[in-house]
């Protein structure tokens, strides 16, 4: 390994043994107890604090002239802690979702570009959609896809439109980005996304998001329904369950 590459792991070390060492003492600690501790220069540590803290990673507490971990851990840690709530709920609503409609229901989270099925129950019914957990689908092509990115933030969908192609998973899958940002549009305006047949022949989806506390997209819900059994009525009581459902966990993680 050459110097600068040892020199580049050094740097690297001494942050994350800064952050090992400042995470379990909330009080903080003092600029010599850290460097005392962690055995380097003063000045190296300075220069490291400065960044750390410009980037929110640090805090410091001008009274007690003590350093700490920095408010950025926490937007980080946040929505994985909130995904994990959303799933540990997900049961319980998507149980009432089922059983109002008689049809399956599914969470599902981003998982790179794809929706993944985190939480499941199936209709109780013959003919069914089975949703299985660990079940990856594209976001373009599903109900529960469409309704994440059409409350993405606009660079990130950007970026997303920019790298995806979008394959066609049946004939009715949408292949055209103008096409999709207009459906994304009324998504968004409406709430509610679909997809009819676009992902599995025979099915249609309805979807709804759950929304963080700042209005960014952490899960979506949907139902699943045979063609043959797809009705208006049967639509309007799904996208009301669907509703409640969200509503309910977006209570859950927002407090």
């Amino acid at each position: 390994m050459g110097t600068e590459n040892l020199l580049a792991v050094k740097s690297a070390d001494r942050v994350f043994d800064l952050f090992e060492l400042l995470a379990p003492r909330r009080e903080g600690l003092s600029h010599t107890a850290i460097a005392d501790a962690l055995g380097i220069p003063k000045s190296s540590l300075t220069q490291l604090l400065k960044t750390a803290i410009r980037r929110g990673y640090v805090g410091y507490d001008p009274d007690t002239k003590h350093y700490r971990l920095g408010a950025r851990f926490g937007a980080i840690a946040g929505p994985a802690s909130l995904i994990r709530d959303l799933i540990a709920q997900a049961d319980t609503v998507l149980q009432e979702i089922t059983a109002v409609t008689r049809e399956s229901s599914a969470l599902n989270i981003l998982r790179d570009d794809a929706a993944e099925v985190v939480a499941a129950v199936n209709s109780p019914q013959r003919l069914v959609s089975h949703m299985r957990l660990g079940d990856l689908a594209p976001l373009y092509a599903t109900s529960g896809g469409k309704v994440i990115l059409a409350h993405m933030r606009e660079h990130e969908l950007k970026a997303y439109l920019g790298r995806v192609t979008l394959r066609p998973s049946t004939p009715r899958t949408i292949t055209s980005v103008r096409e999709l940002r207009s459906q994304l549009k009324d998504i968004r305006q409406e709430g509610i996304a679909r997809s009819l047949e676009e992902y599995t022949p025979g099915i249609i989806g309805v979807a709804t998001v759950v929304l963080s506390r700042q209005q960014t997209p952490l899960a979506s819900i949907n139902v699943a329904i045979p063609a043959v059994r797809y009705t208006k009525d049967l639509e309007t009581v799904a996208i009301s369950a669907l509703r409640k459902a969200a509503s309910k966990l977006e209570a859950r993680a927002q407090l």
